[in-house]
């Protein structure tokens, strides 16, 4: 059965037939109700839904329930559309009949973008390309990858070299400052060169995925974000760097951002303009099969917050600002001024930049970057070529070992030096680098005051940059997230974590911070993966801590970042992708949804099936059960690290063993190698791993040992890799290997998927970069897990998410940034957008 028969019986199960919504009279709203209380009858299996009666407290629904209620409604022709929002903010059915009914479509419905139109010569139906052209296009980019394997070693041995043919130390370090500054310049050019010679000047334009157009877009997309480009991020030699590229960039601007923008010609920023972190603009998404780039303008003095999406064809006006968990799709324009916020983004109350400007002129920002390019020159390529150095130089003296009895010792010499000092450096690495976490930093931390405006690039600025980019050790996180080690963890580099009440889950494998010191969670609060604490704030010329505080009993979601200026309290309940509120009365006992968010019950009947488990004389028990299973976890994601360490240094080993022989030639051929080998490696971890009990669909307590091996799987193999081939043929095969069921023509320009074995994916589909389809969810210690399927031809965008149980069906399109939660089903050839998903409006408010 295709993936496409497969979501079409999907659909025809939670719905009653597959006609799409038609226009009818409007019947009157007891009829309505009638008519919805009877639909939830069968969705809850009870015998009748009173009309008064509230969905979650006194019929037990919860939000998987309510998903498949609105897509039975969507598919009756009598009933008019219902979204999960209407649900929430509307839950009886007497309350609901008369919303859906009386209510005008809302601001940011009616502002929800529509995707481009695809060309009939490219519709889902039919292929966008060709076999031939795919292959040819993948030839190319393997071809393309090869070249830049063997610059990469002409350029390092003949550095090598000519660095170890110093006289003496000091000879050496100085030739080390020469090499660096040389390589320094030839990376940072390369992609500049590339996309003047191949592209030109980017303009708005459409073309074809794999055709040659694409292949010249991608190698110098390639170029540009595997360049030293982003080192200089957030300092005031990146908008330099843009500028070389094409960019229109104004007087005083600062990016935190480490996107860099591909289509640079089509991005115009103004005078002291600012961009935070994690904002993701890049000028170009992909639609059907189709490339589009497009202009992304921002005024004078915007500011653009965190975690944030800019589609192509968006503006920012002078002055007006864009809040954090929001995003502009293809043609919302911000006038000057104005401060919006959501998914689409709509009008707020209030602002959302809370630090005044200080004086930062164009000759601090100039001392700063030579001081920051001094720093990399004269420090860090120094370091990185004596660690080379150290590296090589035993190996080179291999061939060199003298026979015994008969028998060379190179090989085992060899092997045993590799194994020696790659326990030494990673294992002690780890070791190192706790002792430096909780020493350095801290020391660093005594320079920068709270709640104290400090101008931007300067000595203040400085110690807060090493502060941030010390603590923020994604290895270290990984490791011990989703353990009781987390917790220790986290308070040993300065997290204030009250008293903890342990659970061995409360943080995930992904969290990160301003500054750990103002970092503050409250008594048996439980944060899944991707929490970003937001303990700065900034202009484009001045930042300030401030403590980033979270209540008590609290449960966050995956991916939110949370303001120092956030409005939650205790008890709460932060679904995924919230933009938490930074104005209005401070929220306690009850759960907040979507961007901007709204307010939904703190818990449902579902979510509390295994609470006798988190409380009594079990507990220690099972507590002590998990930290044993999550011990032997933690050990397996260190013995894979190290192998795979192992590996990669025992490959270039034996390169540099025959580099007297061989020369260039072995090098190269140990830099072609490591992407493979790579692939291989992780694509047999997780193999391993999954071997005798693959993910299934489960719904069990966080004590259950079934969830604990979930927690293995998501730690032990790695995933990282995997973005090394977006934007080529070779991820689908990747894929396809992992265990996704996926089909023909896929383009994936940076998806990532959690449960690989729970996913299936049609033919022809266009997943854009930052979407994910996540199969999984907890909240508090439940956890819910279930499969996902896309149809054949749909489109992710930019940033887009897909939660657990849900169906997209063939052609579908989702918008950028937007939020298809748990159980929906979206029919085919419809666009959805928003935060939480529902189907976008045509110009005529009716549903697409």
């Amino acid at each position: 059965m295709t993936g496409g028969q497969q979501l079409q019986e999907s659909a025809r199960d939670l719905g009653e037939g597959t006609r799409p919504h038609e226009a009818s009279p409007d019947p009157p709203a007891s009829a309505v109700a009638q008519r919805l209380a009877g639909l939830l009858a069968d969705v809850t299996h009870l015998d009748e839904v009173p009309l008064d009666s509230h969905f979650f407290d006194d019929l037990g629904a919860d939000s998987l329930m309510m998903a498949h209620f609105c897509a039975r409604v969507r598919n009756r022709s009598d009933l008019p559309p219902v979204s999960m929002r209407d649900v929430y903010q509307h839950p009886t059915a007497d309350s609901l009949a008369a919303a859906v009914l009386d209510s005008p479509p809302s601001t940011s419905e009616s502002t929800a973008p529509r995707s481009p139109e695809v060309p009939a010569e490219q519709a889902p139906s039919e292929p966008p390309t060709g076999r031939p052209r795919r292959v040819l296009c993948g030839s190319l980019q393997l071809l393309a990858f090869l070249g830049y394997a063997f610059l990469l070693a002409a350029v390092t041995t003949r550095g090598y070299e000519w660095i170890s043919a110093g006289a003496d130390l000091f000879d050496a370090y100085l030739r080390c400052v020469v090499f660096g500054a040389a390589l320094l310049v030839v990376l940072c050019a390369l992609p500049v060169i590339a996309k003047w010679l191949l592209i030109g000047r980017f303009t708005p334009r459409r073309f074809r995925v794999w055709s040659l157009a694409y292949f010249r877009f991608w190698l110098v997309k390639t170029l540009i974000r595997s360049s030293p480009l982003v080192l200089f991020v957030g300092s005031p030699l990146y908008p330099l760097c843009l500028r070389a590229l094409g960019a229109r960039i104004g007087r005083g601007v600062t990016i935190l951002s480490r996107t860099v923008p591909v289509c640079a010609d089509l991005l115009t920023i103004g005078d002291g303009a600012l961009v935070r972190k994690d904002a993701l603009i890049s000028c170009y998404n992909a639609v059907g099969s189709v490339i589009e780039t497009g202009p992304v303008v921002l005024g004078r003095g915007a500011v653009v917050s965190e975690a944030t999406v800019l589609d192509i064809g968006s503006r920012l006006g002078d002055g007006s600002q864009l809040g954090h968990a929001s995003s502009l799709h293809t043609g919302q324009v911000v006038p000057d001024g104005e401060h919006w916020h959501g998914s689409p983004a709509q009008p707020a109350d209030g602002g959302f930049q809370a630090v005044e400007p200080a004086r930062c002129g164009t000759a601090r920002r100039a001392i700063h970057g030579v001081l920051l390019l001094l720093t990399a020159l004269l420090v860090y390529v120094p370091v990185a070529a004596g660690c080379l150095d150290v590296l090589l130089a035993r190996t080179l003296e291999g061939p060199a070992v003298p026979e015994q009895g008969g028998a060379t010792l190179t090989g085992a010499v060899l092997y045993v030096d590799v194994l020696v000092v790659t326990a030494v450096v990673y294992f002690g690495g780890v070791l190192a680098a706790l002792a430096v976490l909780a020493t350095v930093p801290r020391l660093l931390g005594r320079f920068v005051e709270p709640g104290r405006t400090y101008p931007l690039f300067g000595f203040h600025h400085s110690v807060h940059r090493v502060i941030v980019l010390m603590t923020n050790r994604k290895s270290l996180t990984r490791l011990f997230g989703d353990s009781t080690c987390i917790v220790h963890y986290l308070r040993w580099i300065g997290y204030d974590l009250s008293p903890v009440e342990q659970t061995g889950s409360n943080f995930g494998t992904q969290v990160k911070h301003e500054s750990p010191y103002l970092s503050r969670v409250g008594t048996g609060t439980m944060v899944a993966d991707g929490l970003s604490l937001m303990n700065a704030d900034y202009s484009s010329t001045s930042f300030r801590l401030a403590p980033t505080v979270i209540g008590a009993h609290n449960f966050l979601g995956n991916r939110i970042a949370y303001p120092a200026r956030g409005r939650t309290g205790d008890n709460c309940l932060l679904a995924t992708k919230v933009a938490v509120p930074v104005t209005g009365p401070l929220r306690h006992d009850v759960g907040l949804l979507g961007s901007p968010c709204f307010e939904i019950p703190r818990s449902v009947r579902r979510d509390s099936t295994f609470d006798e488990l988190k409380d009594g004389n079990g507990l220690r028990r099972r507590l002590r059960a998990k930290n044993r299973h999550n011990a032997v976890t933690m050990a397996c994601h260190l013995l894979t690290g190290w192998l795979y360490f192992v590996g990669v240094v025992l490959l270039f080993a034996l390169a540099a063993s025959r580099y007297p022989a061989w020369g260039t030639v072995a090098i190269a051929l140990a830099n072609t190698a490591l992407l493979p080998f790579t692939l291989l490696y992780f694509v047999l971890v997780e193999r391993a791993v999954t071997a005798v009990r693959p993910p299934q669909p489960l719904f069990c307590s966080i004590y259950d040992r079934r969830f604990w091996r979930r927690e293995r799987y998501w730690k032990v193999p790695s995933e990282t890799y995997l973005h090394t081939l977006d934007g080529t043929p070779f991820k689908s095969v990747v894929w396809r290997m992992l265990g996704v069921r996926i089909g023909t023509r896929v383009f994936d320009d940076g998806c990532a998927l959690s449960e690989r074995r729970m996913v299936g994916i049609g033919d022809g589909c266009t997943l854009n970069a930052g979407s994910v389809v996540q199969c999984h969810s907890q909240e508090d210690g439940t956890f819910k897990s279930d499969r996902s399927a896309l149809g054949a031809g749909c489109t992710l965008g930019v940033a887009a998410f897909v939660h657990y149980g849900v169906t997209v069906g063939d052609g579908a399109v989702l918008a950028a940034d937007s939020f298809v939660m748990k159980g929906e089903t979206v029919p085919e050839y419809t666009r959805w957008a928003g935060n939480p998903a529902r189907p976008a409006l045509d110009d005529s408010g009716g549903a697409q």
